[in-house]
């Protein structure tokens, strides 16, 4: 027999979150609000507000109660606040410093959205005075960025979700047109301010890795695929961490550092296998890796304090920048 009265919930819908936060800092205010007064301030139903209510105190065991006298709601323990009873205050802390980390991904389509509801999350922390340290304290710097249509994005995301074929135009590195591409998204991967689509591409057939910044005329195909058993782009990145690329030959590498680039390198994991001995005025690096590029370009980005050793391809392509680059200096 249907009753008309709504179900309490069991769970918060994440968009509910600043309603919940709104209502606990006006209950705590002592302004004993009623069900009209929150519905007014949160902009919605008194029907909503009930069940918001319910909610506190049923699964947050919040302290509500009804004062009659003053017809609106209290806490009978003065001290409660949402946090006691929603998350931790480490918890909390941890994701005020997530929004500063998020800013990384600021020409993301996805981060008004996301950085919304960490503010959220995150407002009790403003509630004790504790907000503007964190804001002012800790910093993530901008860093050189690619911006993407957010209708791009939408597509690739839905691509994602339905496990859809992508059709779309690319134009690579070395490129000098657009070319149409058919491609079985698998996941969306972020380097250095760029974020990449690494699926399998049913022209060259075999998984590619597409920069969505270079990306357009995207739309989803009627076509529906089923991920492979090994899609993961960590099962093909050679087990070593210089940033998005595969290549199709496993490398060992020998890399010899000095001065500066000794701490640098010598703090950091390169690869899984890695092994970091000393030698006269420095260090000594060896792994293996399938990301070649990846490595002669970090290689010539340190200068003078690091020298490559093996593979003999490696010392080939590093003497030949270097000769280029003189030539350029000459001139």
């Amino acid at each position: 027999m249907k009753t008309g009265k709504k179900q309490a919930r069991a769970s918060l819908p994440k968009t509910a979150l600043p309603r919940i936060y709104k209502i606990d800092a006006e209950i705590a205010s002592g302004k004993n609000p009623n069900s009209d007064d929150l519905a007014r301030l949160c902009e919605t139903s008194i029907s909503t507000i009930s069940r918001d209510i319910e909610f506190l105190r049923d699964q947050l065991s919040a302290p509500i109660e009804y004062d009659a006298l003053n017809r609106g709601y209290y806490y009978t323990k003065k001290t409660f606040r949402l946090p006691a009873g929603f998350t931790s205050a480490d918890d909390l802390l941890a994701l005020g410093m997530a929004r500063s980390i998020f800013s990384l991904y600021r020409e993301t389509p996805l981060y008004e959205a996301a950085s919304q509801l960490l503010e959220c999350i995150t407002t009790p922390i403003a509630s004790d005075g504790n907000r503007s340290w964190l804001d002012n304290r800790i910093v993530v710097p901008k860093i050189a960025s690619a911006r993407i249509n957010p209708d791009i994005w939408k597509i690739v995301v839905s691509g994602l979700k339905e496990n859809r074929v992508i059709v779309f135009d690319y134009r690579g590195t070395w490129d000098e047109e657009y070319q149409k591409r058919r491609v079985r998204p698998y996941q969306l991967l972020f380097d250095n301010g760029v974020w990449y689509l690494y699926g399998f591409s049913e022209e060259r057939n075999a998984t590619r890795i597409f920069s969505l910044s270079r990306i357009k005329n995207a739309a989803l195909g009627k076509d529906g695929f089923s991920l492979p058993k090994n899609y993961s782009y960590a099962d093909f990145s050679g087990d070593s961490y210089f940033g998005v690329f595969i290549g199709q030959e496993k490398k060992s590498y020998t890399i010899d550092c000095y001065e500066e680039a000794v701490v640098f390198v010598s703090e950091r994991q390169w690869a899984a296998d890695q092994k970091i001995a000393k030698i006269k005025d420095g260090i000594k690096i060896e792994f293996s890796s399938t990301q070649y590029d990846k490595v002669l370009k970090w290689v010539l980005s340190s200068g003078c304090y690091v020298v490559p050793k093996k593979p003999k391809k490696l010392v080939d392509d590093w003497k030949w920048h270097i000769r280029e680059m003189g030539k350029l200096a000459a001139k």
